[in-house]
């Protein structure tokens, strides 16, 4: 009897467990007339995933600008991620050892091939406290994810990490995330795209979405006149894009800016995009059409694919000097986004940004073959500046020299001289696309709005790759001091706060940067005056010779 007793109570127990959890794991969200059902995040997370924010860019949407959904009905399942948007294929550098141990590793974790990707990709997806109501009215974070603008999606970041945090440290908000269109799909440029006004798709998309979030948050919790967007490498870029799209306005979308590793970069008008362009028509057979932006709506999917496909990749030779990413467009990007800088056009929101100390290594794996000085010139002669003068490059020769003490992994020593070019070229990449662009920036904006700096050179003993870009994810993802400060930050537009060291504000006086470390004492405040002359030196160099 105690034994049948015990299996009564024991099968009574699983049911309600089975049921309380069932009634956890479905939860609603209505958004007009329609009912989407979501899914337990965690023990005190709701997440709805998937959520179409535009009309699929599919036929005759595709190259255009995203069209807003009509109004939801219906029911929906938002349980899972959406599909990816259609990725460049991953070509890489033939390494061996170590240097290939290195990049799998990356390429495995960050930069991994993604989910089956569809042209019917525009979802969106929120975390939010379990216990948020309409009326909670929380702080909302953006997240754009990075990935050269070539690759990427959000399906490999769990907000969930963000929202119980933010929950623990008793500044609860509410995480969002989206898809954008990539590569050619996304930032097809040429004089015919200028002309149709469809330049910069994929920052167009990342745009709609935050008008979605302004419809609609406030149902998740959310508050939409408290949103700060956040990114990190190509989703840092969009970020600092923002920031100057329509010449600093920001329509009310948001009202602070948190960018990893990616600030305002030289990038000329779209017509500098023309070469690969015409790649593409002439592959997929569109070039005697009298209008080949519209043939190129007509395209079979595999087949435009595979003439994107065959442009450079992010880890091709040409690296960084990157083929499909935001230019300036006459419109939504009126200008070389430094340019806009200088005028002043720029969204007058506090903003917070900061760079790995090693950006470039990863990136320099492709040039390999390159072991001379005067090959490493030429280099720069034929990829980066056509039509430098001798004098400019033999300042550049100086500023980066092949010194490996100099060279990027920074403070090795002689360790991590792949070849005799490869530090030299990893310290040129990681200033010249990544550190010169924020120091730029920052200085730029002094006194104009409230800043903050931060640089990571946490995981130094990596071999090859140092303080690697995107090594800091971990650090925001991973429960570490930059979730607290991007909470706290969303919060109060401070990233202060009392769970993390004092962080003071960046000005050209005091530039101060919050430096994270390895060992025993995890952070410190350096000043940002590394490589002075240098960086100056290419701040003018890629200004007079954007991409």
């Amino acid at each position: 009897m105690y034994s049948l007793l015990k299996a009564g109570l024991l099968a009574l127990l699983l049911h309600t467990r089975t049921v309380i959890c069932a009634a956890l794991a479905a939860p609603t969200i209505t958004l007009d007339s329609g009912t989407f059902t979501g899914t337990v995040g965690s023990a005190h997370t709701q997440s709805f995933l998937g959520i179409p924010f535009a009309q699929p860019p599919v036929a005759d949407l595709r190259f255009r600008l995203p069209v807003a959904n009509t109004p939801y009905a219906g029911s929906h399942d938002a349980t899972a991620f959406g599909l990816a948007c259609p990725q460049q294929a991953l070509t890489l550098p033939i390494l061996t050892g170590v240097a290939q141990e290195a990049v799998d590793d990356i390429l495995n974790t960050i930069f991994a091939i993604l989910s089956p990707a569809s042209e019917d990709c525009l979802t969106l997806n929120v975390v939010k406290p379990a216990t948020a109501t309409p009326t909670s009215n929380l702080p909302v974070v953006m997240w754009i994810f990075g990935g050269g603008f070539e690759v990427g999606s959000p399906n490999i970041y769990d907000g969930t990490v963000i929202v119980e945090r933010s929950l623990a440290i008793g500044e609860p908000v509410i995480f969002v995330s989206m898809n954008y269109r990539l590569s050619a799909f996304g930032f097809l440029a040429s004089e015919e795209v200028r002309e149709a006004g469809v330049g910069n798709l994929g920052l167009q998309d990342q745009r709609e979405a935050m008008r979605w979030v302004q419809k609609y948050i406030s149902n998740f919790g959310g508050d939409p006149s408290k949103v700060t967007i956040w990114g990190e490498s190509a989703g840092a870029i969009s970020v600092a894009m923002h920031m100057l799209a329509n010449d600093g306005d920001t329509e009310g979308l948001f009202r602070a800016a948190f960018m990893e590793s990616g600030s305002p970069i030289p990038v000329g008008p779209v017509e500098n995009g023309q070469i690969f362009y015409d790649q593409i028509v002439q592959q997929v057979g569109c070039a005697g059409s009298v209008d080949t932006l519209e043939c190129l709506r007509t395209v079979p999917f595999d087949v435009l694919k595979a003439a994107q496909d065959a442009t450079p990749f992010i880890f091709s030779f040409e690296s960084l000097r990157l083929t499909w990413l935001p230019r300036a467009d006459g419109t939504f990007i009126s200008d070389n986004p430094q340019r806009l800088v200088q005028q002043g056009k720029v969204a007058n929101i506090p903003f917070v940004t900061g760079d790995c100390d090693d950006e470039g290594t990863l990136f320099s794996f492709s040039t390999t073959n390159l072991t001379t000085d005067a090959e490493f010139l030429g280099y720069i002669q034929t990829i980066w500046a056509p039509g430098i003068s001798t004098a400019q490059l033999n300042t550049l020769s100086e500023v980066y020299s092949s010194d490996i003490l100099d060279g990027s992994p920074f403070d090795t020593g002689i360790l991590n001289a792949l070849t005799p070019q490869f530090k030299r070229i990893a310290a040129f990449q990681g200033d010249a696309v990544f550190q010169a662009p924020r120091r730029f920036f920052q200085q730029s904006q002094s006194g104009k709005q409230n800043q903050w700096a931060f640089l990571s050179k946490r995981d130094k003993a990596v071999p090859l790759l140092g303080s690697f870009h995107s090594s800091d994810i971990e650090n925001v993802f991973g429960d570490g001091e930059l979730t607290d400060f991007l909470v706290n930050f969303a919060t109060t537009l401070n990233p202060n706060g009392p769970t993390v060291p004092h962080w003071p504000a960046y000005t050209t006086a005091t530039p101060n940067m919050m430096t994270f470390l390895d060992g025993l004492i995890p952070t410190v405040i350096t000043q940002d005056t590394y490589r002075a002359s240098a960086i100056q030196f290419l701040t003018n160099l890629t200004l007079e010779f954007p991409a």
